[in-house]
């Protein structure tokens, strides 16, 4: 049996957090002892791991002496002031927050797209979960990227509620429910009614008209494809779906490849599944990629209006690959090639 590690995982009561005890369960992760951590408020619940109730504790300064590696997800200002305590008790932080994405000494890790990068986290002991839409959508592009380079990348997408949290996935079915039953739907979450609705807003808009979340695909695919000109513009849209983040992609590559040849490459790409056949309605959609770990691409062409120029649709689902799988992924490469000796 090889080498057992202390974890906890903060924010373990969130989406996100019971999401990632579910991974550390399914791949088997070598687990010593289990520390579920969050808020004052959350502690004293129990969560099941491996069949044992878990009692949840409140995160302290102190939460993280004889831990190896923590799993951060409670929002970016608990990162900032937890992440460096835990590492200066010797735990490595794997944050999904976006307090450390842009850090030029924390690596932002995609393990199928730059596993090596795990490497510098020696830097200040914390590794950055990249933002769900940016996963999906280069995991799918690294592998065109080392082929052909990739140019430009005009990217849509179409982002499920469960993004921003289980409140948003209760008011879209409550708000449902309500119109279904012909009554007003009340609006807490979203600044505007989001079922049967598509709302042009994730995060908040900045000073050149685009929002965080598009700047933070810009921004953090540079970083992971290690190309800072790569020219890339972003619109990301809410939409009344539960799970699955689904996105509309088109790049200019620096040299020519076909649609065949970049279904032949995305075929053999770790993390990928390619389901692409509009003669039998086969394409990519957020009901298939929910509760999976595979980044779905299809609706791969041509296009016609620009020289080497590629569309494809991408869909992954956003809870899973798109946070808690990523950072058991980039657990996993610690454990095994920097803390298992």
């Amino acid at each position: 049996m090889g080498k057992l590690f202390n974890v906890a995982v903060v924010g373990a009561t969130g989406a996100v957090g019971n999401q990632m005890i579910t991974c550390l369960e399914e791949r088997n992760f070598p687990v010593n002892n289990l520390k579920l951590l969050a808020t004052s408020r959350s502690a004293g619940r129990k969560l099941r791991f491996k069949g044992e109730e878990v009692q949840v504790e409140a995160l302290t300064e102190t939460s993280f002496k004889g831990v190896d590696i923590g799993i951060f997800s409670a929002g970016g200002a608990t990162s900032q002031k937890y992440a460096p305590f835990a590492a200066k008790d010797g735990c490595v932080v794997v944050d999904n927050s976006a307090a450390w994405r842009m850090d030029p000494d924390v690596p932002l890790v995609v393990p199928e797209v730059n596993p090596h990068a795990v490497a510098k986290y020696a830097d200040k002991g914390i590794i950055a979960n990249p933002n769900c839409s940016t996963i999906q959508m280069v995991v799918a592009l690294a592998p065109i990227h080392r082929k052909v380079g990739i140019k430009r990348i005009v990217v849509s997408t179409y982002q499920a509620v469960s993004g921003t949290g289980k409140k948003a996935i209760d008011e879209l079915y409550n708000q449902t429910k309500a119109i279904l039953n012909f009554l007003e739907p009340e609006k807490r979450v979203y600044p505007h009614r989001i079922a049967f609705n598509c709302l042009p807003h994730i995060d908040v808009f900045l000073d050149n008209g685009y929002t965080k979340e598009e700047m933070k695909m810009v921004n953090e695919t540079r970083k992971i494809l290690e190309d800072d000109s790569i020219g890339i513009t972003a619109t990301t849209v809410r939409v009344p779906v539960f799970f699955s983040h689904s996105e509309s992609v088109n790049v200019e590559t620096r040299h020519p490849i076909t649609p065949e040849e970049v279904r032949a490459l995305l075929e053999n790409a770790p993390g990928v599944i390619v389901a692409d056949d509009p003669s039998k309605n086969l394409y990519p959609m957020a009901i298939d990629a929910a509760g999976r770990d595979e980044t779905f691409v299809g609706r791969i062409r041509a296009d016609e209006s620009v020289s080497n120029g590629i569309n494809l649709w991408i869909v992954s689902d956003n809870i899973r690959k798109g946070a808690a799988t990523n950072a058991v992924q980039i657990a996993e490469i610690l454990a095994q090639n920097y803390l298992g000796s």
